[in-house]
């Protein structure tokens, strides 16, 4: 098979040891066939008792431990790991599936092949992820946002990123639609016409008060990353989680 960037991932045979390198993978992967995973990110902490060896960050693995787990598959992100720890580990001979989902119906779709690559079939919690998705009412009016993800530097979720499609079919419309994560600065942010600025806990754990201060004249609301970021077994309840934590606001 090929993964979501053309690659042609081939095994010898059904994989048996897996490492995850994306939090969102390992709790997928864990959920649907738990005895697969043999190594996670130190940043993969769903399910909360997973036990197995954590092989360092996900921009920064220890490729050696990932290796010394001696997998027969890797899943690893686009945009969450580095392209050259992704060739060391094919290069050492070991196969690499990258995903690289940039809506919701791809996730779906790019989910689904990940877990038939593993060996898998498809689980309960994915069917009722594309049923939630697919009968959400479509949106009339819509909230105008901004993401940061990180400060010092202020980084946001920016266009044709799977957290802005996502928050697109919930009625919040991004207005950094430009590049996919843009550096602007916290004056650019405060004046960019966003009605609404969404604080994640993840990457960077922003709280009540750390974050919302620096934009005193906009609503903000505090959300769990999880829900806005990974895709996995939280896509179906993202909608009514997300509904719940957007709609606590805080000025």
């Amino acid at each position: 098979m090929k993964d979501d960037l053309g690659e042609e991932v081939t095994l010898a045979g059904r994989p048996r040891r897996i490492v995850s390198l994306v939090p969102s993978l390992t709790q997928s992967v864990a959920v649907t066939g738990r005895d697969l995973l043999v190594g996670a990110t130190d940043f993969c902490t769903h399910p909360t008792d997973l036990a197995v060896a954590r092989v360092g960050g996900s921009k920064y693995p220890r490729v050696a431990d990932v290796l010394a787990c001696e997998p027969d598959l890797v899943l690893a992100d686009m945009d969450e790991n580095r392209k050259d720890d992704v060739l060391m580990l094919r290069n050492a001979g070991v196969p690499v599936w990258v995903v690289n989902p940039r809506t919701v119906p791809q996730a779906l779709v790019s989910l689904g092949r990940m877990l038939r690559m593993c060996g898998l079939g498809k689980p309960a919690w994915l069917t009722d992820a594309e049923t939630v998705w697919a009968s959400l009412p479509e949106k009339t009016e819509t909230v105008r946002v901004a993401i940061p993800v990180w400060r010092r530097p202020w980084v946001l979720l920016g266009g044709a990123t799977f957290s802005s499609d996502l928050l697109a079919r919930l009625g919040y419309v991004n207005v950094f639609s430009g590049e996919r994560f843009p550096r602007p600065k916290l004056a650019e942010i405060q004046t960019s016409g966003a009605e609404l600025v969404i604080l994640p806990n993840e990457p960077y754990e922003f709280t009540a008060e750390d974050g919302p201060e620096a934009f005193p004249d906009t609503d903000c609301a505090l959300v769990d990353g999880r829900f806005l970021t990974w895709y996995g077994p939280t896509l179906a309840t993202a909608p009514q989680v997300l509904g719940a934590q957007l709609n606590r606001r805080m000025t």
